[in-house]
């Protein structure tokens, strides 16, 4: 494999669309564009960890608001109940196991199974 530079990929993600960048150890590195608001939900048996590579968003829990900017990052423990909310568009990558689906225990029909993550051209 060679170095990839995830800045140049940016423009070419769609909203709620998680590219493939990278696997290893049972593990997904998935880059997204998050914009606007995701449905509530929670992933059962995995956690799931938030860096911010451009913009900045919300990251609703139901007990607080942690609010993400670029370079920060936040891990979702498995079980809460979570919702991304990006007024503006934001990029972010997310790290958890490779069978995770991306709306988790909600019905969101932008939720994509692990089949439906595409790799990165």
């Amino acid at each position: 494999m060679d170095a990839l530079r995830l800045a140049d990929h940016f423009d070419a993600l769609e909203p709620w669309t998680p590219r493939l960048v990278a696997e290893l150890n049972g593990q997904h590195v998935r880059l997204a564009r998050l914009e606007g608001a995701f449905s509530w939900h929670a992933h059962a048996d995995a956690d799931e960890l938030f860096l911010v590579l451009e913009g900045a968003f919300d990251l609703e829990l139901r007990d607080r608001v942690v609010h993400l900017e670029r370079g920060e990052l936040f891990v979702v423990p498995r079980g809460v109940e979570h919702r991304p909310v990006a007024p503006e568009p934001c990029t972010v990558l997310l790290f958890e196991p490779a069978e995770v689906e991306t709306a988790g225990d909600s019905d969101d029909p932008r939720g994509l199974g692990p089949d439906g993550i595409q790799p990165l051209s």
